[in-house]
């Protein structure tokens, strides 16, 4: 899988018809691969986080804390609603966001979701030296984190879609095997 592959919508004569939602654990790659997706096909990347920080003008450690995990849920819940209302995007959501009944539904009516499936491994040595998971401030973030994953995978197989890319894969390689799954559903990427 090479630069061969890494063709912008533009190339392909492709254009995006609703929003691709990309869910998945803490460290799947969701803003890094979302921002590369979203330049590729010439629309917006948004990241919910991001957009829930600017609006609490706080960050999310500092929400959890300051307010509590279901106080957050619901603002999340608000702003993924009103992201999903504009036009079609990229859009990045956090980890525990499809984990909600609510946000799953506002995505299936609204756009689709895409799963990015990255093992235990991967997401540990990307994870493990940042101080922003409030999830994993924890006495073990290790077993932490694999404990999330566990109860967190049979719901994130809920996803409209999934790509699997490999723990060496690049964010150019993980954005083609992302570009190849969206260019067989005419109904969110029309050529």
């Amino acid at each position: 899988m090479g630069a061969e592959n890494s063709q912008t919508a533009e190339e392909m004569g492709a254009q995006l018809r609703r929003t691709v939602v990309l869910v998945g654990m803490m460290g799947s790659g969701k803003t890094a691969i979302g921002r590369t997706l979203a330049a590729r096909l010439g629309v917006p990347f948004l990241d919910s986080d991001a957009e829930l920080e600017a609006a609490a003008n706080a960050n999310i450690a500092e929400i959890f804390e300051r307010d509590g995990e279901a106080f957050f849920r619901d603002r999340e819940a608000e702003v993924i609603l009103r992201l999903l209302s504009g036009p079609p995007v990229i859009l990045s959501t956090g980890g525990g966001a499809f984990l909600a009944e609510r946000n799953r539904q506002a995505i299936s009516e609204k756009g689709m979701s895409l799963w990015l499936n990255v093992d235990l491994a991967t997401l540990w040595e990307r994870v493990r030296h940042k101080d922003t998971r409030p999830l994993l401030r924890t006495a073990d973030p290790y077993q932490t984190l694999s404990d999330l994953l566990a109860a967190r995978e049979s719901i994130y197989a809920m996803a409209d879609m999934a790509v699997t890319p490999g723990g060496d894969y690049s964010i150019d390689q993980t954005t083609d095997l992302v570009m190849q799954a969206l260019s067989g559903r005419p109904e969110i990427l029309e050529t």
